[in-house]
């Protein structure tokens, strides 16, 4: 039996494929390692490999995709096992690329990207995070638009629906960006708000589109897109696809596809491999 599993702060996704080529699905816990206590991360996993394995066939190889790596906590739980563990980043571009190379985009919360050899990930440009990059994903659009709302920069009828809609304030906005304990969620929290109102011209969706401006020119165009297509990974990028495309395109950046569940993708790759 091969274990897949795609693992967030907030969930995992789980795939079984057994002797016979049989796919078993199972969600679990999120098992965020800088968060979570390595205990806890253990039993999480353990429980989920029960559900998935009732019958106690023999585990052959275990692919684990995470943000942080779990190598010492697997391995301690399935000892003479093929274990992988690997990024998230690696696990977007074997969804998107498959066994060929290409460029992998990730647009969630935060954003990623990478050149893939169709083996492994040859080059990276740096996320550096919502306070340094996250270009184009959620985090950073929500960083931007608070900062207009704090500074009166947006239209005043957007900013009265927006602080009636979520009753934020000066002094909200400054604790939950600088004293909660996961301010790049609560910023990205309002991305889907945003989106709705990007739907028609105006601020919104000029805030955006220049968000996604800022992904092409500072992170996609340093690969060469003249060559290869780039498949995006993320909610919030396939969510935001009709706004994307056209900046993608002012660039010459070619679009393959937005996934936004890759697991299944992950399930063909490692069965044809």
């Amino acid at each position: 039996m091969i274990l897949i599993a795609e693992a967030g702060a907030t969930s995992t996704r789980w795939r079984a494929i057994d002797a016979a080529g049989n796919v078993t699905k199972a969600r679990s816990e999120g098992v965020n390692v800088a968060t979570i206590e390595r205990s806890t991360v253990e039993n999480r996993i353990r429980e989920a490999v029960a559900q998935l394995n009732p019958g106690g066939e023999k585990l052959e190889r275990i692919h684990f995709y995470a943000a942080g790596m779990l190598s010492d906590e697997v391995s301690s739980l399935f000892p003479g096992v093929e274990i992988e563990c690997a990024s998230d980043l690696l696990a977007a571009a074997r969804a998107v690329c498959g066994h060929a190379p290409g460029i992998a985009a990730i647009l969630g919360t935060g954003s990623n990207s990478c050149f893939f050899d169709g083996e492994q990930v040859v080059k990276n440009v740096h996320s550096s995070g919502f306070i340094l990059g996250d270009e184009g994903g959620g985090a950073a659009l929500g960083r931007l638009f608070l900062s207009d709302f704090l500074k009166d920069l947006m239209p005043v009828d957007l900013a009265r629906e927006f602080a009636a809609a979520f009753q934020v304030d000066y002094p909200t906005v400054v604790r939950e960006v600088y004293k909660n304990p996961a301010p790049a969620a609560y910023l990205g929290s309002f991305a889907p708000w945003i989106l709705k109102r990007a739907a028609e011209p105006g601020y919104a969706r000029d805030l955006v589109q220049s968000n996604f401006r800022a992904f092409c020119t500072r992170c996609l165009l340093q690969y060469d897109v003249t060559t290869y297509p780039v498949g995006i990974v993320g909610g919030f990028g396939k969510a935001a696809q009709d706004l994307f495309l056209p900046i993608a395109a002012e660039y010459g950046i070619r679009v393959s596809g937005f996934q936004d569940d890759i697991i299944d993708s992950l399930v063909k790759y490692h069965y044809e491999r």
